[in-house]
């Protein structure tokens, strides 16, 4: 690992029971960049952010971010946003209060909320352009609306890595484009972002280099490169093909902790 590498990972293998959802994965992340990760679904996509964030354990291989284990580092180091479908959105909670839910990660039990977690909400929302909608309950917005609090959330975290798990799926077109253009942001100010997604149009406008993952590293590069490798357009044909799910094998018992795999 070197100092310009915010991730790196060497043959890992990531199961669910009895089902390898990630197989001798190695790459490498470099600090500030912005990297997209492309594949059908069920490919791994999910897996590999929630091992990155420390929610999975390898099953082998070596994982380093930010030099160490995920299982080391600081609460609030890594923020990571799930799929829209994997959130309740019914609880009772004004906009403000989700994106300040962010700031907990941060906070000791005996610190009281201050100022400085006050602006850190704020900068979020400005930066998400939902300032406006701050006293309003987050039932009560459009999905759009609801995924980019949700970037907020974890933006006012205040993270040295960002992990987005396909933040587009549902959203309308404005919502698009704000969060890719808060992305480039992010990652111009040298924020490491992390973004999974089955969209493959204008990829080389959000990413800096493409992860091209079907339960195995199928290529990693610019977006030039990984065109130029063939692994995109077999991606891109199976995407279009089948759309986003897997008929590649049968359901298996670990299906219900596994939710890239929908039978």
């Amino acid at each position: 690992m070197t100092r310009h590498d915010a991730i790196v990972a060497k043959n890992l293998t990531v199961r669910y029971e009895d089902f390898a959802a990630l197989v001798g994965a190695t790459l490498t992340v470099h600090y500030g960049e912005s990297l997209g990760i492309v594949g059908p679904n069920g490919s791994g996509k999910s897996t590999l952010l929630k091992t990155i964030a420390g929610l999975l354990s390898p099953a082998s291989g070596e994982l380093r971010v930010l030099g160490v284990s995920p299982s080391h580092l600081a609460h609030g180091t890594i923020a990571y946003v799930p799929q829209v479908e994997a959130v309740d959105w019914s609880f009772p909670a004004t906009v403000w209060d989700v994106v300040a839910m962010g700031r907990f990660a941060r906070l000791r039990f005996w610190q009281r909320f201050g100022a400085h977690d006050r602006a850190a909400v704020r900068r979020a929302l400005e930066l998400v352009g939902m300032t406006h909608l701050a006293a309003r309950p987050i039932a009560h917005l459009s999905g759009g609306q609801q995924q980019r609090a949700f970037v907020a959330r974890a933006i006012a975290q205040e993270p040295r890595l960002l992990l987005l798990d396909e933040p587009t799926t549902g959203v309308d077109a404005a919502t698009e484009e704000a969060l890719r253009d808060i992305v480039r942001r992010l990652s111009a100010d040298g924020l490491t972002v992390l973004t999974a997604t089955h969209d493959l149009d204008r990829v080389d406008e959000w990413f800096d280099r493409l992860l091209v993952l079907d339960r195995r590293v199928l290529a990693l590069g610019t977006p030039s490169e990984v065109v130029a490798s063939g692994a995109y357009s077999a991606i891109r044909e199976h995407t279009h093909t089948h759309g986003h799910l897997r008929h590649d094998h049968e359901p298996h018992a670990a299906h219900a902790a596994h939710p890239e795999i929908k039978a």
